[in-house]
């Protein structure tokens, strides 16, 4: 029996710390990349991108550059799901974008819109990484719909 629950309260213990988000800052600072290292981020200045975040260039596909790109970014970041969807939520307005729709959940999707782009975010908990991150970005269509 003792070792019943010696082994519940272990596991309990350990599902509690790895639920704990990192004290650290999800913010970069404006050297992150800039050693060569890894792939850089600077190049996309109308999303946020959280601190430590690293690309999978297998995944990534973009045309174009600045704040005209379109395509998919894919990157993993050292944080919890619910830690990268609230810093989306609360950054992405910052950069000019407005909430068109979100849904929260296992596997989160956040929908956004600017002047002339729409920027999909989907977030994946990886339980080695952290969270997956798939921006997906394409021109705004330009449609009108009439009866």
């Amino acid at each position: 029996m003792k070792k019943v629950l010696f082994s519940f309260v272990f596991f309990l213990s350990a599902a509690l710390a790895s639920g704990c988000v990192h004290n650290e800052s999800m913010y970069r600072s404006e050297t992150d990349g800039a050693n060569g290292n890894s792939p850089s981020f600077a190049q996309f200045n109308d999303i946020p991108i959280p601190e430590k975040a690293t690309m999978d260039l297998k995944s990534t596909l973009l045309l174009g550059g600045s704040s005209a790109w379109i395509g998919r970014l894919v990157f993993t970041a050292p944080y919890t799901l619910n830690g990268m969807f609230d810093f989306y939520m609360s950054e992405m307005p910052k950069f000019g974008w407005k909430e068109v729709t979100v849904v929260r959940s296992k596997v989160s999707v956040l929908s956004f819109t600017n002047l002339n782009r729409v920027a999909t975010i989907q977030l994946e908990p990886d339980m080695v990484n952290g969270t997956i991150v798939s921006f997906t970005v394409s021109p705004k269509s330009n449609q009108k719909t009439t009866k």
